[in-house]
């Protein structure tokens, strides 16, 4: 299944304002390190029963962040874009056109055997290569 953790860091530091005296600025940052797991093949896997649920749960998933992704790449102006679909790409929002800096890493498999999965794993992070964020820093007054 998928694993995210979120790790928020906050820094406070005083500064004093000409008029205003001493005051305190804090800045936050959250970081997002997702492991997403890779699609089940059904017949390579034989996987029955809770297994079984659980691959198809993952695909969906999969599928999912995909046509956010697709969505999100193609540039189109007012075009829609189904986050609301799934927990994870609710969850990924910032990082997927928002205001995050995003970095994916994708995994490929040098084994003959495991082709067409690499395949796959890379025409996905290049679909989400083609997503353009600007992420600027939130003051507030």
């Amino acid at each position: 299944s998928h694993a995210i953790m979120s790790v928020i860091i906050e820094q406070t530091s005083r500064s004093f304002v000409e008029g205003e005296g001493k005051t305190l600025v804090a800045q936050r940052s959250k970081f997002n390190f997702v492991d997403l797991a890779g699609s089940e093949r059904q017949k390579r896997t034989n996987a029955k029963g809770q297994r079984m649920k659980e691959g198809i749960n993952i695909n969906k998933g999969l599928l999912i962040l995909g046509n956010v992704i697709s969505a999100l790449a193609s540039g189109e102006k007012g075009k829609f874009v189904p986050f609301r679909d799934s927990k994870l790409t609710r969850l990924l929002r910032g990082s997927l056109g928002g205001n995050h800096k995003t970095l994916m890493i994708a995994c490929a498999s040098p084994s003959h055997k495991n082709e067409e999965e690499s395949l796959n794993c890379l025409r996905y992070a290049n679909r989400a290569k083609n997503i353009q964020n600007t992420a600027v820093r939130n003051v507030d007054p």
